[in-house]
């Protein structure tokens, strides 16, 4: 597996991929229940969030262009690192308009159980439909940093977008995954 870059080969440690299930996490019983959508990856391994930035600012284009909003619109960003068995394993930034979440627990750090998606239900923006884009890259400096990649370890980026009912988009969730930690699992119907 080393050679095929699934796992780095260091001594002392055993190297288990955290399997991303994408579309059972995302799905309304599991943050409408409130569990974590993490729950549907993790099982038994512990996840812990070592970093949470919370505040409010202007949206950039691209982030506007999105959520539908004007570019410098308001928006609240939360930004968020997992920690998976004591290695960094990605990081996360979520824009979500001010006009629906300004006071509400999802500006505060610990946004309660169900998180995000279940507060968002609460004000009556529950997300019934949700688009991934996904791709592959190099890390910046910061990035391999932040996850403290091995060198040569590229990054998965997952650009995630919410949508409530009527289509308007309530989340922009910027993810950066550490392509080692991970193996990406769909399985649906056809």
């Amino acid at each position: 597996m080393t050679d095929e870059g699934l796992a780095e080969a260091r001594d002392g440690v055993g190297v288990r991929p955290l399997r991303r299930r994408g579309i059972q996490r995302l799905a309304q019983e599991q943050w409408g229940s409130g569990r974590s959508i993490w729950a549907a990856d993790t099982g038994e391994r512990e996840l812990v969030v070592d970093q949470v930035d919370v505040r409010e600012e202007a949206a950039s284009e691209g982030v506007a262009d999105a959520l539908g909003v004007s570019p410098g619109a308001p928006v609240w960003v939360r930004g968020r690192r997992f920690v998976l068995d004591g290695k960094p394993v990605l990081f996360a930034t979520s824009h979500l308009p001010s006009d629906i979440v300004a006071a509400s627990a999802i500006t505060q750090p610990d946004s309660g159980p169900g998180g995000t998606y279940a507060r968002l239900a609460e004000l009556g923006h529950a997300p019934v439909h949700f688009r991934e884009e996904v791709r592959s890259r190099m890390p910046s400096a910061a990035e391999a940093e932040r996850l403290a990649l091995a060198l040569g370890t590229p990054v998965i980026q997952i650009v995630r977008t919410a949508y409530a009912e009527g289509g308007r988009a309530v989340e922009v969730n910027e993810m950066t995954l550490d392509s080692a930690s991970y193996v990406l699992e769909y399985d649906f119907d056809a």
